[in-house]
This record gives structure tokens, C-alpha cells and sequence, in this order.
């Protein structure tokens, strides 16, 4: 689950670092963005806020230029398999209700969800719009690091639970179309939220299979 917004900024880990200084590219704030062109990925299917009903936000939404670092996160909640669309849609109104009137944020905290049945959908206000621009938007999901990063919420626990094939293919997908849109290096740029913040965020399970994710959308950006 997204952590709150009054968490304790926490180090990032020596190895993301280095992994991005070992990627061959040209180092920008940790990121070693890509020194070629890559392949252009296809944006995914991303079903809206209209879509899915989400109420409006309590406030503007802020947008910003674009992320550095592509943030990685499980909300937490049931291993429901109810792949449906249907199901899909609840999840993102119970992430949206948590974050709106327990956390007390603006919206939905993050840009981005994708449910276990690899239905993507639009998160926080103006986030599909600002990404097809090559911003962002100022979101609330990794504490202290939100002015820089952009946030995927995996619908599931993964502390232990296997990740769903067909989540894990529309993260590589969604990966693989926000590094083209903001020219981001996958190796350098995806990271899981426990990297920025005191958290076990997204799960052991899914944190393990990270340089998995980073490789697969590279191969997705070289064609």
C-alpha cells in the first residue's frame, strides 16, 4: 500500500545507484538515461478516470515535468481472482476511498494501477494526459519523492503470493511505454517503492522479480 505522505524520507539503496552508473548512459539525478534511441513501445490500453467512475479531486491537480524514476508498488489488499474488468474497477474506487478519506489526500495517490487481471487504469486527476505530454502529475504515493517519480499500484499482496502473469505482462508493457514516453533507461529507472521509503512495498515476491521487469521492458525498447 502507498505509504502516507508524513513517512521519513529514506535513503536510496547503493545498488540502484550503481546500477544505473553501470547502464552505459549518461547520469541524471541516479537515472542513466539512454545515450540511442530506443524503440518507441506502444502505450497500452489504459482505461480513464470517466471510465471507471472516479470521483473528482478536492483540489487542482498539479502538473509537472516529467519523472526520473519509474516507482513500483502493491496496494496491499486481497489476491482476489476475479480477473474481470468489473473487479478491476472496484479495486481503483477502494484505492481511491482509501486514499481520499482515510489518508486525507487530494485524490488517488497514485498515476497509475494495474489489476490482477492486467487491466490498467488511470489514477490520480489528469495522469493519462500529462504522461501522453511527457509530464506528470504531483501524486502521493512515495513519500518525500513524489516531485520526481511517477507510481504503479499492482493490485495484490506480494509479500509471499506469486505475481499474476497477466499483471506482471501489463507492467512490463506500462514500463516499457512511460520509459519511452519520458526516454528513460528501465535498468536505471525502475525501482521499488521499499527503495525510497521505510516499507515492505511491493512485497518480497515482486521486489525479487524487479531486474526481471528491467529486462523485459528493455527488450520491449530494443525492438
Amino acid at each position: 500500500m502507498t505509504a502516507p505522505e508524513s513517512f521519513q524520507r529514506a535513503r536510496m539503496s547503493r545498488r540502484t545507484l550503481l546500477r544505473g552508473a553501470a547502464a552505459g548512459g549518461v547520469l541524471l539525478g541516479g537515472v542513466a538515461l539512454p545515450t540511442t534511441a530506443a524503440h518507441a513501445a506502444p502505450a497500452p490500453r489504459c482505461y480513464t478516470r470517466a471510465e471507471w467512475s472516479a470521483r473528482p479531486p478536492r483540489s487542482a491537480t498539479q502538473v509537472i515535468g516529467k519523472p526520473d524514476h519509474i516507482v513500483i508498488h502493491h496496494t496491499a489488499s486481497a489476491n482476489v481472482t476475479d480477473y474481470s474488468l468489473a473487479a478491476a474497477y472496484r479495486v481503483q474506487h477502494w484505492i481511491q476511498d482509501l486514499h481520499m478519506d482515510d489518508n486525507g489526500w487530494i485524490g488517488i495517490g497514485n498515476q497509475l494501477t494495474i489489476s490482477r487481471g492486467g487491466y490498467l487504469m488511470e489514477g490520480r486527476s489528469k495522469s493519462l494526459s500529462s504522461i501522453n505530454n511527457g509530464q506528470n502529475v504531483l501524486g502521493a504515493q512515495t513519500a518525500n519523492h513524489n516531485s520526481h517519480t511517477i507510481g504503479i499500484e499492482h493490485e495484490g499482496l506480494y509479500t509471499t503470493a506469486a505475481v499474476p502473469v497477466a499483471l506482471f505482462d501489463m507492467s512490463v508493457l506500462t514500463c516499457a511505454w512511460l520509459c519511452t514516453k519520458y526516454n528513460l533507461d528501465p535498468h536505471a529507472a525502475i525501482v521499488g517503492h521499499r527503495d525510497y521509503n521505510a516499507t515492505q512495498c511491493p512485497g518480497n515476491v515482486f521486489y525479487a522479480r524487479l531486474p526481471e521487469l528491467r529486462d523485459r521492458v528493455a527488450a520491449v525498447l530494443e525492438g
